[in-house]
């Protein structure tokens, strides 16, 4: 394409689309593959036993009661979760025919685990194939130390937008805040990419990772209007929906709509 690049599609939650019992399931990503998806997003979690797993929750049923998924190690939560995948399983299965938003959803002391699972994913995907986004500033920026240190091109995008429920209203404030003015924690993270909730997209976000030159993923969009908004080329880079078949239908229509370039003359 000419012009303004084409808008990219993520899977949200490893393309389960409107069913949670498919979420980051084999099933769910060879789903999200047929379709054509750019990217499928991968929540990871990690276990008791430092396995890297697929799930969205921090929490799972165990016997009729909630237990985090950080205090099992992996066989006790397959035993919960039939179906669960391991990260390195779930790689393999994008290998050679989709890339990977792994969106980290754990802190490790060190970010030696996110490092883990960055690395993990390289390996398998290489470094042009991986999109690694968390919340955590710290973590961001030991990815980005280590990818930069290896020459190695990974996208490691600082999340804005997350909840703020549970905490005083003080502190909810002052969250939003810095989600709508973050160019200090991204200084802090050296995050190469800019992670929003849409709506804090349109509220400002997008124009600071314009003005930043960095690349712009926003997240969930599912809405039809809103994903025709979105899906336009040159508002985002990368769209996270639990509809890519709908955001990659829009992109395709607009794309056969396009005028036919004239032709060269001498």
């Amino acid at each position: 394409m000419t012009g303004a690049r084409r808008v990219l599609v993520s899977a949200h939650r490893g393309g389960a689309g409107a069913d949670p019992a498919l979420e980051n399931t084999r099933e769910s990503l060879d789903q999200a593959v047929a379709l054509g998806a750019d990217y499928v997003e991968l929540d990871v979690r990690r276990c008791k036993d430092g396995a890297f797993v697929l799930c969205h929750d921090s929490e799972v049923p165990v016997d009729g009661r909630p237990r985090q998924v950080a205090e099992l190690d992996a066989d006790e939560l397959a035993a919960a979760r039939p179906g669960l995948l391991r990260l390195e399983d779930a790689l393999e299965v994008l290998a050679g025919r989709a890339r990977a938003h792994l969106d980290l959803k754990f802190r490790s002391p060190g970010s030696a685990g996110e490092l883990a699972a960055t690395a993990c994913a390289v390996d398998a995907l290489g470094p042009e194939g991986v999109l690694v986004t968390t919340g955590n500033v710290r973590a961001i920026r030991a990815v980005r130390d280590w990818s930069v240190a290896g020459h190695l091109p990974v996208l490691a995008g600082l999340t804005v937008g997350g909840s703020v429920a549970g905490h005083p209203l003080p502190r909810q404030v002052l969250m939003r805040h810095a989600e709508l003015f973050p160019a200090r924690r991204f200084v802090e993270s050296r995050a190469n990419a800019v992670v929003a909730n849409h709506w804090l997209a349109l509220a400002g976000v997008a124009g600071f990772a314009r003005r930043a030159g960095l690349p712009l993923v926003v997240w969930t969009v599912d809405d039809p209007t809103a994903l025709r908004y979105w899906m336009r080329p040159g508002r985002a880079w990368l769209v996270t929906t639990n509809r890519p078949e709908l955001a990659l239908s829009l992109r395709a229509n607009r794309e056969r709509r396009r005028p036919a370039a004239p032709p060269l003359t001498d």
